[in-house]
């Protein structure tokens, strides 16, 4: 960025460091031992039926097959089929014959990507310098040590590039070592085809013959992997290893979990934010044919509290719900409503309190206090509450048995499921097994363990049968941890024909400050990078900038939604700049252009998606006359870049996307077509956002319920999505989330030029 870009404040560095302390990694003499190996030995990936473990990712069959542990879930997003292909590649075998198993909960599988490099506030123009470096490597090494197991911020696939494809080596070179030694020649005269050793004259034999004394043989303190110019599979469609199942109706997940002499249960929680359980009646419910148990339980780690009844049958179960008669303490918060929460995040935007400043470079603020001839430009943006309407509602399965709980659960991140049940069942975390089939989409609601604890505290009431908890849609909509209701108001400053300086306030809840308070009882650290990126890592050269956010505390429960903070920075930051080359009758596309001279990765995004439009050719109208027009967004997230170009009309007032091109760098792409999926998927998912959704509250309570009154896109309004991918030899990025960002700002920038008049507050419609 600009030479005058100021380093981090001690205060600030102060901050990150401590923060380290998070979960006792840091011990004396810590600092100067080498990070912890992700490889694990062979006791780490347990062996079964014949199965030989090579090391903690990968076992040999046998019928000389191989079985790649997996510490992430699949939810949808083909990680499952991407992490295979890593590991086929590099031990040149078919990636039909790669299967997964889950892995074990151990730390060698823990989520470093997550922890290391998405969990700090640092600018990525700052990647390069010492000081980030060195943080980096130490939270990194952190990460190691802590092992959470955890699937989201679009991290599998770049944390899984490097230990995937090096355990696969050298399992690799362990198998070359013993059939060199079997066949008495040098490893160098060995070689590896489809999934077989060849060795001198032709002589052949599959992995499982030598696998045992492959194991035995101590691994090589290195391997090299395979280059670019030699991956038969890497950057090659491959068919998705979980779509078969999925087709014929084998795919098992979560809530297909049919454990002998399982019970169901339904659940009635607190309708007021906050509120608690008084009394319920029970008698009745208990007189109805196949109901065993009338359980009440508290919120588990931010969830509401209520009543569970347990039956044969999940009918019988909700049925009975309605003789519990709940009478409910509404709390603290019954009179809370949408009207004022938004005059909370106005009254802060208002007062004179600076909030956290993210980044500020050049003069800041004082950029705008002589301005001269410049044009200044001054907006305000808003978003709602969203939830996350995951098509397999929340359920879970639990059986606490005297010898510990086992659970069938859906959820991302293993390892602090594992803290709750436990807490729950009061046991030890080794006496927690967890069993993670496929998920039925996620979208970071799962990231929650509140109906983890609920489930294993109704199955402490069920004498040791197991019991799998359902919620109603309607559960599910009135009780998540929602996407935050934000505002934002932006100023810049354009001089002949140059945006010269940005500033950015914004108001909301701390995602993390309520992570840590439900999970731990950690007070907030008052720093939060999720409430500002999107921001405060903007990647245009802009000589002076200001990024601050402050945070309101509010009752409303809220979490991870899928890509967390720049769903709506997106929105604030492309819709303002939108906004500016209006107001100072710029082409937005060039003026992005001259901001991007410094990045050129984000440079050949941009061109890539408005040349595939056409963005200066003109636009036919819809097939029923209406005129249309295009908008545009850059957006960088998860490490990737996107940039969209949309095709709106309007029909009766309402936008109508007929046509959205997307152009994507996330790095070296390990199989195009899943890439291809997840832009079209993330796109849909931002379009149901941007276009319909909201999360209101009257009286303490959620007002939406199901789909009728908080509706998803419909394939018959689905735009045509084209997807174009920019080459790139950087490692692999963020995929799954990385497409919701830039939809919002773009169909906005199409409705005002259709209606002229700016969209500065979602949703549309």
């Amino acid at each position: 960025m600009n030479a005058k870009a100021t380093t981090p404040s001690r205060g600030r560095r102060r901050f990150l460091l401590g923060a380290l302390g998070l979960g006792g990694a840091l011990v004396v003499g810590w600092g100067v031992m080498p990070p912890r190996s992700r490889l694990g030995g062979p006791a780490v990936f347990p062996e079964k039926s014949g199965q030989i473990a090579l090391n903690g990712w990968i076992k040999i069959t046998p019928e000389g097959n191989v079985i790649l542990a997996m510490p992430r879930v699949e939810m949808g997003q083909g990680i499952h089929t991407a992490l295979s292909m890593l590991a086929a590649e590099e031990l040149d075998m078919p990636l039909t014959r790669v299967s997964i198993e889950s892995s074990p909960i151990e730390r060698i599988y823990g989520n470093v990507v997550t922890m290391g490099d998405s969990s700090l506030p640092l600018h990525p123009d700052d990647a390069d310098k010492t000081w980030a470096r060195a943080l980096h490597w130490i939270m990194a090494k952190s990460a190691r040590e802590i092992g959470l197991i955890i699937t989201g911020a679009s991290s599998s696939v770049a944390d899984g590039w490097q230990p995937v494809r090096e355990a696969a080596a050298t399992a690799r070179a362990s198998l070359v070592e013993a059939a060199a030694r079997e066949w008495g020649v040098r490893a160098a005269q060995v070689t590896v085809r489809e999934g077989q050793l060849i060795g001198p004259g032709g002589k052949q034999m599959p992995f499982s013959a030598v696998a045992r004394k492959a194991r035995d043989i101590a691994p090589p303190s290195s391997v090299t992997l395979k280059p670019a110019a030699q991956y038969q599979l890497i950057g090659k469609p491959a068919p998705r290893n979980d779509i078969a199942a999925k087709t014929d109706g084998s795919a098992r997940f979560a809530i297909d979990a049919r454990p002998p002499g399982m019970l169901y249960a339904a659940v009635v929680m607190c309708p007021v934010i906050g509120g608690k359980l008084k009394t319920f009646q029970s008698k009745a419910a208990l007189a109805m044919p196949g109901v065993r148990y009338v359980v009440p339980f508290d919120g588990s780690t931010g969830g509401a509290p209520g009543v569970a009844v347990v039956a044969d049958h999940y009918w019988q179960a909700r049925q009975a719900l309605e003789k519990l008669e709940p009478v409910w303490d509404n709390g603290p918060h019954a009179s809370l409503d949408s009207a004022e929460i938004r005059q909370q995040l106005v009254g802060a935007l208002d007062s004179d309190k600076g909030g956290f400043t993210y980044r500020s470079m050049g003069d800041g603020l004082k950029a705008f206090d002589k301005t001269g001839g410049a044009t200044i430009v001054e907006a305000e943006y808003s978003v709602p509450y969203l939830a996350h309407a995951a098509m397999e509602p929340i359920n879970c399965t639990a059986q606490v048995t005297r010898d510990g709980v086992q659970l069938w659960a859906p959820t991302q991140v293993a390892t602090l499921a594992q803290l709750v049940a436990a807490r729950a069942a009061g046991v030890s975390r080794d006496q927690v097994q967890i069993d993670i089939p496929l998920i039925g989409g996620g979208f970071g609601r799962r990231l929650e363990s509140d109906f983890i604890g609920q489930a294993v505290s109704i199955a402490t009431r069920t004498e040791g049968r197991p019991v799998q908890v359902i919620w109603a849609r309607e559960d599910d909509i009135r009780h998540d941890f929602y996407r935050p209701q934000a505002i934002a108001r932006l100023k810049a400053r354009v001089e002949n024909g140059k945006v010269t300086a940005i500033a950015s306030r914004s108001a909301g809840q701390s995602i993390l400050a309520g992570e840590l308070e439900r999970l731990f009882g950690v007070p907030s650290l008052g720093i939060d990078r999720y409430a500002a990126e999107g921001l405060f890592d903007l990647p245009y050269e802009i000589e002076h900038e200001h990024i601050a956010h402050l945070v309101v505390d509010l009752p409303v429960p809220i979490g991870f939604w899928r890509s967390v903070g720049h769903s709506y920075t997106a929105f604030f930051l492309e819709g303002f700049l939108n906004d500016v080359a209006a107001a100072a009758r710029l082409d937005p596309l060039a003026m992005r252009r001259d901001l991007l001279k410094a990045h050129p990765r984000e440079l050949k995004v941009l061109d890539t998606a408005a040349q595939a439009a056409g963005w200066n050719r003109p636009l036919a109208p819809a097939a029923d006359g209406a005129p249309r027009a295009r908008g545009l967004a850059l957006h960088n997230s998860f490490g990737s870049m996107v940039a969209q170009v949309a095709e709106v009309s309007l029909k009766d007032g309402k936008p109508r996307v007929h046509r959205v091109v997307c152009a994507v760098d996330c790095g070296t792409v390990v199989n195009p077509d899943i890439v291809a999926q997840q832009m079209e998927s993330g796109i849909i998912f931002g379009l149901t956002a941007a276009l319909y959704s909201q999360i209101q509250i009257k009286d303490g309570r959620i007002v939406q319920t199901n789909f009728p009154d908080y509706p998803m896109m419909k394939m018959a309004q689905t735009p045509v999505i084209e997807t174009h991918l920019v080459p790139s030899t950087a490692e692999p990025s963020g995929v799954g989330e990385i497409a919701v960002p830039p939809i919002a700002p773009a169909v906005a920038h199409a409705v005002a030029q259709l209606t002229g008049k700016p969209v500065r507050q979602l949703p549309m419609v």
